[in-house]
């Protein structure tokens, strides 16, 4: 039986720093203009169902880097827009591919063609959940700083699916995450771990980056906000990641935000630009660390 990549949540602490280190691994090896091509032969079938830079970039690129071959499949351009299901229509692609990604809204169409699925299954962001990104995070960390367990992250601005992932991952590997938010922006207890130690709310921003070791937030639109509406921006306007709040953090903290950005909004251009933004890593590291979940996927774990 096959293994998808649907949520951190799924997966072991042990699978985890396996991929996280994997992914570190065939980094080294890319940038030492090593050739690694075991996907030769092998296809991975992409469906978006929302618009993408990064995932869409990074999971070609690194697919071909391992030798593989990628289909581009847009909805719009496929039966789904006629109302085929997810389930007839992931019934006809694994038949023909190795491996799919998907990029869609509601994570139930994700968990549908994953239960029809003859493939593994990797998800590329659904409203619930954005593993890959959280996963390229952790591991830009790892690279630069070490390991993450025992380490503070602050998340500056409301919750949504890369917020329950950061938590998911932290209550599996063992850090915090501190959480801080404007009124009425309330957390879905539904995506939360079991274990809720690790996570802790703060009403103000500044309280909640004092001494962490990392401060990531993500934009404001993907939260709902509409640039018209004033009053929203008013009340977000406390939650913007400044260089202020940076300096409540570690002097070595790092910035992250998965992209894309508006600087003014949600980050300063100062912050977002500034010495201890990893943004850029981040955005590189998704390719290498979705080949180690790839090759986990469709070869399991290696020795080499």
């Amino acid at each position: 039986m096959h293994k998808n990549f649907l949520a951190i949540k799924d997966f072991s602490a042990e699978e985890l720093d396996y991929i996280l280190k994997r992914g570190l691994y065939l980094k080294r090896r890319f940038e030492s203009g090593e050739i690694y091509r075991p996907f030769k032969g092998r296809v991975l079938a992409m469906i978006f169902e929302k618009a993408s830079t990064r995932t869409r970039v990074s999971f070609e690129a690194g697919f071909d880097q391992l030798g593989g071959t990628c289909i581009y499949l847009n909805s719009a351009d496929m039966q789904l827009r006629n109302a085929e299901s997810m389930q007839d229509t992931a019934r006809v692609i694994s038949r023909m591919v190795d491996i799919v990604m998907i990029r869609t809204a509601m994570h139930e169409r994700l968990e549908e063609f994953a239960s029809c699925s003859l493939v593994p299954v990797i998800n590329g962001l659904t409203n619930e959940s954005h593993p890959c990104q959280i996963m390229g995070d952790i591991m830009t960390y790892m690279e630069q700083r070490g390991p993450i367990t025992g380490k503070t992250v602050a998340w500056i601005g409301a919750a949504n699916n890369v917020l329950y992932s950061w938590l998911n991952a932290a209550s599996i590997l063992g850090f915090k995450v501190n959480i801080s938010a404007p009124i009425g922006f309330k957390l879905n207890t539904s995506q939360l771990p079991k274990d809720r130690s690790c996570l802790e709310f703060f009403q103000d921003p500044m309280e909640a980056a004092a001494g962490v070791d990392i401060v990531t937030t993500d934009t404001w639109k993907s939260t709902g906000y509409d640039e018209d509406n004033e009053k929203r921006l008013g009340n977000f306007a406390r939650w913007q990641v400044t260089p202020e709040v940076m300096s409540a953090a570690k002097k070595d903290a790092m910035f992250m935000h998965c992209l894309p950005a508006y600087r003014g909004q949600e980050v300063s251009a100062e912050v977002i630009d500034g010495p201890q933004s990893v943004v850029w890593d981040e955005a590189e590291n998704r390719m290498h660390i979705q080949k180690a979940i790839m090759e986990y996927l469709l070869l399991g774990k290696l020795d080499e």
